[in-house]
């Protein structure tokens, strides 16, 4: 058995700086099967750094109090979350969430995944702005050495790091 207070596991953050306050409860538990992380997110906070997907995980959002709103979809369809509810994505659901920056209150959420207790780099595409071809476009994600992101469009083959 392990055991943990969540006042206790360290803040690690998003590499684009999107929240303040992200605890990897799953890494101090030392779990195999199942990626938790807890999340106080103020206004114009987000859980990720945009619209992505994990082709290898399905993702749960339960949002403890305030309210998130999510993209879902390429189309990016609105869909807002209040306290007390639950929503689920399945593996290859584009979906992206945060706190409207104009909302009265912070939220605070967990976001739970499995398989799996880390990423699977390999496994997750994000939608961002492809500086060679123009427009949105899917792009591979990955992490460089130094702990940043790594877009490669999937039509053109470039890469940058924000």
């Amino acid at each position: 058995m392990e055991r943990v207070a969540v006042d206790d596991v360290d803040v690690v953050t998003n590499p684009m700086g999107v929240h303040d306050i992200r605890k990897p409860v799953s890494r101090a538990l030392g779990t195999d099967h199942v990626a938790m992380n807890y999340f106080e997110l103020a206004p114009g906070d987000a859980f990720s750094g945009g619209l992505h997907t994990h082709d290898d995980q399905e993702e749960v959002f339960y949002v403890r109090s305030g309210t998130v709103t999510f993209e879902v979809g390429r189309d990016r369809e609105r869909v807002t979350v209040g306290p007390d509810e639950a929503v689920r994505f399945a593996p290859g659901e584009f979906q992206s969430g945060f706190v409207p920056a104009d909302a009265d209150e912070e939220v605070v959420a967990w976001a739970i995944g499995a398989p799996g207790a880390r990423h699977d780099w390999d496994q997750i595409r994000s939608v961002v702005e492809c500086r060679e071809c123009g427009g949105e476009r899917v792009h591979d994600t990955g992490l460089t050495d130094e702990a940043r992101f790594r877009f490669t469009c999937t039509d053109c083959g470039t890469s940058f790091s924000p």
